[in-house]
């Protein structure tokens, strides 16, 4: 779920990943799957690919299970007929919500997800409704006692990032996204250790939930993103952490 300060939000999905293990794998799997069938089984010559894979190593799925993905998307086994689809809505307190679903059932997606927001007070919307609000970027996340600010800006600048900026525990670098490979590979030939890479949907401006929406709007959010075809869940909300502690944002 994107829509707070990102490195927060990181550390969220990652305290959460324990707990929904299993579903984490399907989702990350299904990406890879998907990436392979799309640009074949060679992450050189197949980016998609290759961040789905960092993805998967992030979450700790066996080399073997990985492979067998692999495999599935080039056809080296029963492949399943999945299609990417984006569906768009409005949550609780006008909140943009745009979310990325790779599914094999069309009516089946757009139904648990007009379910899930109408259940807590929001509506689907119409294609292209509210995804002008978001642009994709590269989000790089380097512990602050991995690298000095200098030594990653200097790395990070050169190697085409848009941006390094300090955002709590660690250095956020920015990318657009067809730079977002070379500047990870660039930090990491320096020696600096990742913490966290990622392409993210960034919202231009956000939305101040008020208190008595705040528990409905996350509880929206995190029941979208438990929908197995549901891959990524994009928010423009702006919330203080006493709300998101509280709400289990």
């Amino acid at each position: 779920m994107s829509g707070h300060s990102k490195w927060s939000t990181i550390k969220r999905k990652k305290a959460a990943v324990d707990a929904k293990r299993s579903k984490v794998w399907t989702k990350v799997l299904k990406e890879v799957q998907v990436a392979a069938r799309m640009g074949g089984g060679d992450p050189e010559g197949n980016a998609r690919l290759r961040m789905a894979m960092d993805k998967a190593r992030g979450a700790n799925v066996p080399k073997d299970t990985l492979q067998r993905a692999i495999d599935k998307g080039t056809g080296a086994g029963n492949t399943d007929a999945f299609e990417e689809v984006v569906y768009e809505g409005y949550g609780p307190g006008g909140v943009a919500v745009v979310l990325e679903c790779m599914t094999d059932n069309r009516n089946r997606t757009v139904s648990e997800i007009r379910h899930s927001l109408e259940k807590y007070g929001g509506n689907m919307g119409t294609s292209g409704s509210v995804a002008w609000l978001f642009k994709k970027r590269g989000i790089i996340n380097v512990l602050k006692d991995a690298a000095s600010e200098e030594d990653l800006m200097m790395t990070a600048l050169e190697a085409g990032a848009n941006d390094v900026r300090d955002d709590d525990e660690v250095w956020t670098v920015e990318t657009d996204p067809s730079a977002f490979i070379a500047v990870q590979d660039a930090i990491r030939a320096a020696g600096i250790e990742i913490e966290n890479a990622e392409i993210d949907n960034i919202p231009d401006n956000r939305v101040d939930v008020p208190d008595d929406k705040a528990e409905s709007l996350l509880k929206m959010l995190n029941t979208l993103e438990d929908l197995d075809d549901v891959q990524n869940v994009y928010a423009n909300h702006e919330m203080s952490d006493e709300l998101l502690d509280r709400y289990g944002g």
